[in-house]
């Protein structure tokens, strides 16, 4: 009787055991390497907020902020080595498993972000987001930064010869590389981290950037001028281990999805909304001026980086840009 006792008190614990480890929560490691208070910081946490309201007991959502757990170096690694589940870098870290998202480094391709929105929600948009499946990457949503002007510590830059010979810090990007050296510029590839210090002591003189992060991290402060080009945008991927989010449960998956695309519209309204009040932000410090270019002033822009189209026509796609143009009309 004691050993039937035994049996049965050790077979009850082997099921409550089992019962508990199936009970157990998909954990969900989400990684980024900016601050909480940003668009991207703000939707990630949305996200978790979403997902586990969809998913109650089935999702436990993990926000890593601010580079915690992986920089921009080892983010990519880490996720396809399955120690974090999702991350979203800069559409400009894509160009080494797929040159079809340089498409979004084309300098004066998209009018405004709203036809950034329409290509995006196309069939051309949402197929780059599975472009990369075949090395492990599975893309579940964009998001926005911004639209990009460009700021220098000179008193002038209104046409392209206005940034002649002046050297101004890119994401490593070719794309980016070639656009500045179409306007007989010199682009210094640097971290983040590091541009506000090169601004400030001239080992560069100039960058590109939103309205947001010139803000943030205080550009205008070191800066003379910022051009109102909207030349090009900074956009990000929000990516999986395409192995991992195939192996999740149907309604897990569905889940997911349903609440990346409620993240995504918050965290893109938020980035343009922060971007228009950043902009006046800055106007009003009155520490950088604000040059507002002429139709004709632009078109000079324009047909001076038209090289770098060429450049790279090859290897994006010339189907693939003529839907990015259709989507300004």
């Amino acid at each position: 009787m004691k050993r039937l006792a035994l049996a049965a008190a050790v077979a009850a614990f082997a099921l409550g055991t089992a019962g508990t480890a199936f009970a157990q929560p998909v954990v969900i490691k989400f990684s980024h390497v900016v601050a909480e208070k940003t668009p991207k910081g703000q939707g990630a946490l949305k996200f978790k907020e979403l997902a586990e309201k969809k998913l109650p007991g089935k999702v436990q959502v993990q926000v890593f902020p601010s580079s915690q757990l992986f920089g921009d170096a080892k983010e990519m690694e880490a996720l396809l080595l399955g120690d974090v589940q999702l991350i979203a870098p800069s559409l400009s870290k894509f160009d080494r498993y797929t040159k079809k998202l340089q498409v979004f480094d084309l300098p004066f391709l998209f009018q405004d972000i709203a036809a950034v929105d329409r290509f995006q929600a196309g069939a051309e948009g949402k197929a780059l987001l599975d472009e990369m499946r075949s090395k492990g990457i599975k893309g579940l949503a964009y998001w926005h930064n911004g639209m990009k002007q460009l700021s220098t510590n000179r008193e002038q830059l209104r046409v392209p010869a206005d940034a002649k010979g002046l050297k101004f810090r890119i994401q490593a990007s070719d794309v980016l590389e070639a656009q500045f050296r179409a306007l007989n510029a010199n682009p210094q590839k640097m971290a983040f981290s590091e541009v506000y210090q090169a601004l400030q002591t001239g080992v560069v003189d100039g960058q590109e950037n939103t309205w947001s992060n010139i803000y943030s991290q205080k550009f205008h402060e070191v800066q003379k001028t910022i051009a109102e080009t909207n030349h090009g945008l900074i956009e990000y991927m929000v990516i999986t281990n395409a192995g991992w989010w195939d192996k999740l449960p149907a309604d897990v998956r569905k889940g997911l999805e349903e609440a990346m695309a409620e993240a995504t519209a918050y965290a893109n309204k938020l980035a343009f909304d922060l971007n228009e009040a950043d902009r006046k932000k800055i106007a009003d410090a009155g520490k950088a001026g604000i040059q507002k270019l002429s139709k004709e002033d632009l078109a000079q822009w324009q047909k001076a980086m038209e090289p770098v189209w060429k450049k790279f026509e090859p290897g994006i796609g010339a189907n693939l840009i003529k839907a990015a143009q259709k989507a300004n009309q």
